[in-house]
């Protein structure tokens, strides 16, 4: 799935493509937050002159981002510079909260540090990007690993207390962005960005109504989808960039090669195919999410034939059946319904183990 693996780090492919088409662009990232704000630190966009892509929040402060953005990339500015803005005071929002704005110019000095931060993304790496609030430093960005670093600040001072600084916190449990004064190179204010690559790799089982409709959720959000069935017909000709299609006649197949962490979804048109693909995913154990489309007797029922193929009662425990986000009360039947609450159960489980991921890292 590494075809779509920088979407666990939603700004890296709007970066690039920017670059591609209109060589420079702004990249907008929230740097810090007082109080309520429309979002959390790390939140980023990118804005070339013809296109926008990621949100930092919407509203009136996304708007004036843009703008900022546009003037600059007219104006040709180089370098790191934030803004600040009170919500309420300065744009009306009823936030209330402060939130301060990290706005950078890349160009293709970029493809110094761009190309291995789309690599972490695609294998899950943590990195930090760091940039140096200074509008004289042109291109001065840094990309640091755990064991490898690429980029300039432009001064190597100041590079190597940037990298020492990424790294602490690369070490640690932080996330999102940060300001940070270091006394290094007169004192530099470091915009610290620390990106904790979640992929979302999903395997989704159906062409059906429910599978269509499930595509169409997911194709707005950061998965990366392989959706598979045997019946090629029934796939529509367009799907979303995020997701390909696999035709196979034994789709179960597909489990064996998925990554460790997958979600899996399994909403067939068949309870035989569907018991198939129920049996080969409970040879593993290191998904994070198998989901069975079905009712509570339908589960019963798998439940009963697993036994009697010597599989142990709690294996199927682990399997989200009925599927769809639990305790919500969600009675409606309409496959658009469905594939929301199985989109919002996704999110919940992937959510919850990112924390508990967190955790940790931040005990040990």
């Amino acid at each position: 799935m590494s075809e779509h693996g920088d979407l666990a780090v939603p700004w890296l492919a709007p970066l690039a493509s920017a670059l591609a088409q209109d060589k420079r662009a702004v990249l907008v990232v929230v740097a810090s937050v007082q109080g309520s704000a429309p979002r959390e630190t790390g939140a980023a966009m990118v804005i070339s002159a013809t296109t926008c892509a990621g949100s930092i929040g919407g509203g009136h402060l996304e708007f004036e981002a843009m703008r900022i953005a546009r003037d600059a990339l007219r104006e040709a500015p180089s370098g790191t510079w934030i803004v600040r803005f009170p919500l309420a005071a300065r744009l009306g929002q009823c936030c209330g909260g402060v939130a301060t704005l990290a706005f950078s110019t890349i160009d293709q000095r970029a493809r110094a540090w761009l190309d291995t931060a789309v690599a972490c993304a695609r294998t899950g790496e943590a990195f930090a990007r760091v940039s140096a609030i200074d509008l004289q430093r042109a291109g001065a960005h840094l990309v640091v690993t755990a064991d490898d670093v690429r980029g300039t600040l432009g001064a190597t001072a100041l590079d190597s207390a940037a990298i020492a600084l990424a790294r602490a916190r690369l070490a640690g449990a932080a996330s999102g962005a940060a300001l940070v004064g270091h006394a290094s190179d007169n004192g530099t204010t470091l915009l610290v960005q620390i990106e904790r690559p979640d992929p979302f790799p999903v395997l989704l089982f159906g062409n059906g109504h429910v599978g269509r409709a499930l595509v169409g959720v997911l194709g707005v959000l950061p998965a990366q989808v392989r959706w598979i069935d045997p019946r090629q017909a029934d796939f529509p000709s367009a799907v979303p960039a995020n997701v390909d299609k696999i035709v196979s006649e034994t789709p179960e197949d597909e489990l064996s090669d998925a990554p460790p962490g997958a979600f899996v979804v399994v909403t067939t048109h068949s309870h035989a195919l569907d018991f198939t693909l129920i049996e080969t995913a409970l040879a593993r154990s290191d998904w994070r999410y198998v989901g069975l489309i079905g009712s509570k007797s339908k589960r019963t029922q798998f439940e009963r034939r697993l036994a009697s193929r010597g599989i142990a009662p709690d294996a199927f425990s682990s399997v989200h059946c009925p599927i769809g986000i639990a305790g919500a009360a969600i009675k409606a039947k309409h496959p658009g319904a469905i594939a929301v609450a199985i989109a919002a159960e996704l999110l919940v489980v992937r959510e919850a183990t990112a924390r508990a991921s967190a955790l940790h890292l931040a005990s040990r």
